[in-house]
């Protein structure tokens, strides 16, 4: 008997082990005793709604750590005659399938531990038909585990692994990266080493469509390989078996598998979307840590799915790295760390695991018990004392501790932040001289907190939260003032350093914060201080264009230039539109005066470290600080635009050197890792640039090369600006030679034949072909201009080619055949040369569904195929034009050679071999202008950076070439 209680408790304390484990905290860090005081929140109120309370308070719930917080804790309870238990900061997540708290922040993890032909999970989920499919998941491959590993199968009744992720992972000593191998319908994609084999979580997404059947990888936001031809023109088939862990056996369909196949680590937060996901979607997933919801057919959710007995699973951590929500990054808390003394539950605890039990703790004997998270007890908060007491002693913070001691009698809610915020702007008025480096630091911190804390999705009036807003505001733009340099330059060095983009990217997060506030009212703000503006406005997107420009002076700005302002552009909007966001916030900011805090540190950078944009810049910062934030306050998520912005020219100022304007904004992300100066010029460029102002545009670049890049641009922003610099110089150039050319052409009395006519409408194709392209930049801003653009080009450049085949076939027919009968064929020359451009731009358009144009320049699409109605149809031309030089070339080289052995019988076969070469040379420079064949170069364009340069000098050139050659030294002209 006395052997079966000491088993009975051992089984006790290992359960009660396992239950405390899952203990996590709720609320903020924890202080030092001495820093905070409890106090009682008498209602009686579930664990959500006192943690609510707690946080009006500026607190948290009660947390105990230690020995001596369990005494006080339970001493406070006993002064106020508190018998029963109370809520304190403690959740159990263990066997929580309903979890309550954010899913960015804590997953439901499914494991698989070693190869096995019996774990798997089946996604329930009814899948239609798919013509395009992307599949996102965090993985974790265990270290002890090597060989084939399939993330997750696909399989319908007719084929089996219709869509299916494998991996290939290598002995963990041979040091070998991960390999991934995609499978659509039997057809194999190539493998891909895309993951060090380290055991730890990374991001898997995979995208297919059958248009071209393009398939993309992505590990961790980066693209890692990509390619076509996998089942191109088919669609993966409805109404199958989604697998996770496990690749299907042929005749099984979701219930035989092969073990040595199957998944040895982890898979958690795995989402499906029936379409194809692009690069921007993937990244802001990365960094935002959640889904994005077009086409989003199946959401990670344990109760959708079905699990074998035997498969692990539980709920975690997020293994997500990125950037999580407002409210998401609160409830990452680390685990209770306690003595096994402050564990003394009893035997008789029960877990809950349709609601989740919380954590209370029993006044009169200090042990803690587990409740339904949903019943009415009373709880006890953590807040700071006073508010005020955990801040430094300096004068600015001591005059405002005496102030809020003697004149404040808010109650400790929203209005103490309030009256505390009041009170130091009222200190910081009196001049700015009183603070010190250690109270900006202070003072940043605070407007971090502000912009973190709970109080914007409590219970709070939307009164309350704009008047906090209000108060922060103006305390930051008290603290950026020209009149605080000094202040800032003597801050203390460290990683804890302020510095004024510090206190931006706390208004950045308040002003987000505020927005999804103000969005539920559907009310505008507005605030003009000194040195900051803000203006938030809600829109409800549609179809239509709207305007969506923000001028700071059009809001009474006390500071901004009539000419700054900052631009969204329509083409912008309609692409949110396309994406599915309705419901947005415009966040505008402007910040007059950081030009004058800027120190010398920040303003200069070593050029070693500078390299293609993306590392800072160096410079003087001569400008005020504009920025336009789009939040889809649906999702409480911003969403990457691209702008066009002015920005006015500082006074004039006399310079030793040339001063050459950039367009530049704030990366945050360099500032983290502790660069000097985190300006970059990455995605941006300068449109115009005079004596009043710079005009500029960020993220998009439009290029000659553009014409021929059938796959998405990898070029660095320097290299597009060349290569947009190039196009101009050159098209320029060309037209210039080609109007001259036309006008020889037309004012000489050049005998009239096929030959003078084809000539003369290649001439007037390129020539409407360059004067469009050169003026396709002022239509880039609305979507119909730039869209009838792009199909002008697509028309004049098509019938360029046009002309160019019908000058290889008429070459042909008078080389080759050797056709000299004076019959005029140019009916159907212009049949060719300008009626199959007109087909070919109609079916184009009508196919495009709307799609025609591509987002960022006035050019067919990449992205839906578009591209291939004016590729596909050059390639196939260069081809055949190819065919017809090399027969010319070889008719020349013979020619050349009969003609060598007529007239120069006693030349050596040194002298021969040159006369052949020089004619074959000859007949090749004549005739590549005319042919399009240095076109062969766009080809290669998307493969390397040397090849676009190459294709747009010597396009971009042809008029010019045309020009010299059939011009200059034509003997027709020249007799004329």
């Amino acid at each position: 008997m006395l052997w079966l209680n000491l088993m009975q408790s051992a089984v006790i304390v290992g359960c009660l082990h396992c239950i405390v484990k899952g203990f996590v905290l709720s609320g903020t860090p924890h202080l030092p005793v001495e820093n905070y005081h409890y106090e009682l929140v008498p209602n009686h109120l579930n664990w959500n709604a006192t943690l609510q309370v707690c946080a009006q308070k500026s607190g948290a719930l009660a947390r105990v750590s230690s020995d001596i917080e369990n005494r006080q804790l339970t001493k406070f309870l006993q002064s106020l005659n508190i018998t029963q238990p109370v809520w304190i900061a403690g959740k159990v997540m263990t066997q929580i399938n309903d979890f309550q708290m954010s899913p960015m922040s804590h997953s439901f993890i499914l494991q698989f531990s070693g190869h096995s032909d019996r774990k798997s999970a089946r996604l329930l989920r009814a899948f239609p038909p798919m013509n395009a499919v992307t599949v996102c998941s965090q993985v974790l491959f265990e270290l002890g585990c090597h060989g084939v590993s399939t993330v997750f199968s696909y399989s319908i009744s007719s084929f089996a692994n219709e869509f299916q992720l494998q991996a290939q992972v290598p002995l963990l000593e041979r040091g070998a990266a991960i390999q991934f191998t995609l499978l659509v319908h039997g057809n194999v994609g190539l493998s891909v080493a895309a993951l060090q084999n380290d055991g730890a979580w990374h991001s898997v997404c995979v995208s297919w469509s059958s248009d071209k059947g393009n398939w993309e990888i992505w590990t961790d936001g980066q693209l890692v390989d990509l390619g076509h031809g996998l089942y191109p023109g088919e669609d993966i088939g409805g109404d199958g078996v989604f697998i996770v862990g496990q690749g299907q056996e042929g005749d099984g369909y979701g219930k035989r598998f092969r073990s040595g196949e199957s998944l040895c680590g982890s898979v958690t937060q795995l989402h499906v979307w029936d379409r194809a996901l692009d690069s921007i979607e993937i990244q802001t997933m990365e960094k935002e840590c959640s889904p994005i919801s077009p086409g989003l057919l199946y959401k990670w959710s344990a109760s959708a799915l079905e699990i074998e007995p035997s498969l692990k699973n539980y709920w975690g951590n997020s293994p997500c790295q990125g950037n999580s929500s407002l409210l998401a990054s609160q409830l990452l808390v680390p685990q209770l760390e306690t003595s096994w003394q402050y564990q003394n539950f009893s035997a008789q605890t029960v877990l809950f695991p349709n609601t989740g039990a919380c954590v209370t703790i029993d006044p009169m004997s200090g042990g803690w018990g587990l409740d339904m998270c949903q019943s009415h007890k009373v709880g006890v908060c953590q807040v700071l004392k006073s508010g005020l007491d955990v801040f430094p002693r300096t004068d600015l913070f001591s005059k405002a501790i005496e102030e809020i001691y003697f004149n404040s009698s808010a109650a400790t809610d929203l209005s103490r932040l309030s009256d505390l915020i009041a009170v130091l702007l009222g200190v910081l008025e009196t001049g700015p001289g009183v603070v010190m480096p250690i109270d900006v630091l202070h003072l940043t911190q605070m407007i971090e907190r502000a912009a973190s804390t709970q109080i914007y999705t409590a219970n709070a009036s939307r009164e309350a939260v704009v008047s906090l807003a209000t108060d922060y505001l103006r305390l930051a733009s008290e603290m950026i003032t020209p009149d605080m340099a000094a202040q800032w330059m003597d801050s203390p060095e460290g990683e804890a350093s302020p510095k004024p983009f510090t206190i931006i990217q706390s208004i950045d997060k308040l002003t987000w914060a505020l927005a999804d506030v103000l969005w539920k009212e559907g009310k505008s703000f507005t605030i003009s201080t000194k040195n900051i503006d803000v203006h938030l406005e809600p829109r409800k997107l549609t179809q239509m264009s709207c305007s969506c420009v923000y001028k700071p002076s059009a809001f009474g700005s006390q500071s901004s230039k009539s000419q700054d302002e900052i631009l969204i552009p329509d083409t912008e909007v309609q692409r949110l539109h396309a994406l599915g966001h309705r419901d947005v916030m415009f966040i505008h900011t402007y910040y007059s005066h950081l030009k004058d805090l800027e120190t010398d540190e920040q303003q200069t950078h070593s050029s070693e470290e500078v390299k293609s944009g993306q590392s800072p810049q160096t410079g003087h910062l001569s400008s005020a600080v504009i920025s336009a934030t789009v939040r889809d306050v649906s999702k409480s998520a911003n969403v990457p635009v691209s702008v066009h912005y002015t920005l006015s020219a500082p006074g004039v100022v006399e310079y030793s050197r040339l001063v050459t304007p950039m367009c530049v904004f704030w990366n945050f992300s360099l500032m983290a890792s502790s660069q000097a100066s985190s300006w970059s010029t990455e995605g941006c460029r300068v449109t115009q640039s005079d004596s009043t102002g710079t005009a500029c545009f960020c993220n998009h670049t439009t290029n000659f090369a553009v014409l021929m890049n059938y796959l998405e641009a990898t070029w660095s922003p320097q290299e597009q600006s060349i290569l947009t610099k190039l196009t101009f110089i050159g098209s320029g150039a060309s037209l210039c030679a080609l109007m001259v050319t036309l006008m020889l052409f037309t004012v000489l009395d050049i005998p009239k034949s096929d030959r003078t006519s084809i000539h003369k409408n290649l001439f007037i194709a390129l020539t409407c072909a360059q004067v469009v392209l050169l003026c396709s930049g002022s239509a880039i801003n609305n979507k119909v201009a730039c869209t009838l653009v792009a199909a002008l080009l697509h028309l004049f450049f098509m019938a360029a080619f046009s002309w160019m085949l019908v000058e290889g076939l008429l070459l042909w027919s008078k080389v080759v055949t050797v056709n000299l009968s004076e019959d005029r064929h140019m009916k159907y020359y212009y049949l060719i040369g300008w009626g199959l451009p007109v087909v070919i731009v109609t079916i184009t358009l009508a196919s495009a569904s709307g799609r025609y144009a591509a987002d960022g320049h006035c050019w067919l699409s990449v992205q839906n195929g578009v591209i291939w109605g004016f590729a596909g149809p050059v390639i196939f031309i260069i081809m055949v034009n190819i065919m017809v030089l090399a027969r010319v070339v070889g008719i020349t080289i013979t020619t050349a050679k009969r003609r060598s052995l007529m007239m120069a019988v006693n030349s050596s076969p040194m002298e021969q071999a040159y006369e052949q070469i020089r004619a074959a040379v000859k007949a090749v420079l004549v005739l590549l202008p005319i042919l399009g064949l240095t076109w062969l170069c766009g080809v290669l364009v998307p493969f390397s950076i040397v090849m676009a340069y190459i294709f747009v000098i010597l396009n971009s050139l042809q008029g010019l070439f045309i020009f010299l050659i059939y011009g200059v030294y034509n003997t027709e002209v020249s007799l004329h």
